[in-house]
């Protein structure tokens, strides 16, 4: 059937790009499970793709933020956008969390597996952020140095407030900001011949990780999953879909279209950060967010809206509770909604970020970090879902921010079918 589809439309290269990521997932399933461990040798092609989507995240996000900034000549307007954007992010990250915590209740994963915690166990989880640290580290001692470590906070903070600066200076700062909206485009158009690559990558991805973990390992835990997909489910159809129904009074079903490209990324890659390139692509194109709103909010929500990772906190927490047999408090619970709520600010948008997010809500409501080791071994399919949901959001506050400031072309929006990849190209 994908053959005759194929050749309806002109073949392989006239695919849109979510169709071709979608064919590459199935195959490498299929392929993985066929080839078992054997699969690991396709994980250096895999490897690739991520490493040259890793490559255009520094530049990217800061070439983008700059343009961003320099591009609304209202300070006052930036600052409104930032606030709206910041709130709405935190917002929906208690409100998922709240959504794990009730699935992970419901479905109770860790009943019935009685484990006994190692008093003399060490901990293995690395130390997360703490707020008061998070905010000491957002000026950049040396920006150059927050450039090549890939700070990403402490780059957004430097991109402001050189784009602020370049706005204030008048026609001095012209010539700049026309070398910056020159390396954006750049990176636009290095973004665009990278995702070229994206079905063959994410093949190798997919084959690796069915080949590494197969069924059997997955069954034991499989309501953890189960739970987690669910909510994921929830969060998107519900939360972002109601918000864009009802705050934006916008059709929910082009925004599902609109998105898919940055899901099907951010499902293979697990990088909400690494999915920034494709997700400004689809905000612009697809969605029809200015350049301006679309290259300051989602940075920004890359770096501090971790909605699916605290989902996952809930039901983690929970799982773990469960399976030692220790009893959470309302306390407990509400201390589990504020702590996720404020670490998703200084947790990178990187692969396995949210298992140092679950380190500290385990430290903080005491329970075994045994429970880490744990999900840790199905950390990367959960990390799948989580990181589609981030990606989601973050899309789903840039049409709510464009709307709300007037930068938004609903005709873009309103448009039958989303914008392929030749199309843009044309364009």
């Amino acid at each position: 059937m994908s053959t005759t589809t194929a050749q309806q439309s002109g073949g392989w290269s006239n695919l849109a790009l979510w169709k071709k990521i979608l064919i590459g997932m199935v195959a490498g399933i299929i392929v993985g499970a066929i080839m078992g461990p054997n699969a690991e040798m396709l994980k250096p092609i895999g490897t690739l793709f991520i490493n040259a989507i890793k490559m255009l995240i520094v530049p990217l996000v800061f070439c983008s933020l700059v343009v961003g900034v320099t591009a609304m000549q209202d300070s006052a307007k930036m600052g409104r956008m930032g606030i709206k954007s910041i709130f709405i992010y935190l917002l929906t990250t208690a409100v998922a969390i709240t959504i794990g915590l009730g699935l992970g209740t419901i479905l109770a994963p860790g009943d019935g597996l009685n484990m006994v915690a190692d008093a003399n166990a060490v901990a293995v989880a690395k130390d997360a952020p703490n707020l008061v640290s998070t905010i000491i580290n957002l000026i950049p001692k040396n920006p150059i140095e927050a450039l090549a470590g890939g700070k990403i906070l402490q780059i957004i903070v430097f991109a402001l407030g050189l784009g602020i600066a370049l706005n204030m200076i008048g026609e001095k700062g012209e010539p700049a900001i026309k070398l910056f909206n020159s390396l954006a485009e750049a990176m636009f158009k290095l973004t665009e011949l990278v995702m070229k690559f994206a079905p063959y990558g994410i093949f190798a991805l997919m084959a690796w990780v069915a080949g590494k973990y197969g069924m059997d390992v997955l069954l034991p835990l499989f309501k953890v999953i189960g739970a987690v997909y669910i909510g994921c489910i929830i969060h998107v159809l519900v939360v972002y879909s109601g918000a864009i129904a009802f705050i934006s009074r916008l059709s929910p079903v082009q925004y599902l279209k609109g998105i898919v490209n940055a899901q099907m990324m951010a499902f293979s890659s697990t990088s909400s950060s690494g999915t920034l390139p494709v997700s400004i692509r689809c905000a612009r194109e697809n969605l029809g967010v200015s350049k301006g709103t679309a290259s300051f909010v989602l940075p920004l929500g890359a770096t501090i809206n971790m909605d699916g990772t605290a989902l996952y906190q809930g039901v983690a927490a929970l799982f773990v509770a469960q399976a030692f047999g220790i009893d959470l408090s309302t306390g407990d619970y509400l201390t589990i909604i504020a702590t996720a709520t404020l670490a998703s600010v200084g947790t990178a948008g990187v692969p396995g970020a949210g298992l140092i997010m679950l380190s500290l809500v385990l430290t903080t409501v005491g329970l075994p970090m045994e429970g880490l080791a744990i999900i840790a071994g199905i950390d990367r399919i959960l990390d799948m879902a989580r990181t589609s949901v981030n990606v989601s959001g973050d899309l789903m506050v840039s049409v709510l921010i464009a709307k709300s400031e007037d930068e938004l072309d609903e005709s873009i929006y309103n448009s039958v079918e989303p914008v392929t990849e030749q199309e843009s190209v044309k364009a």
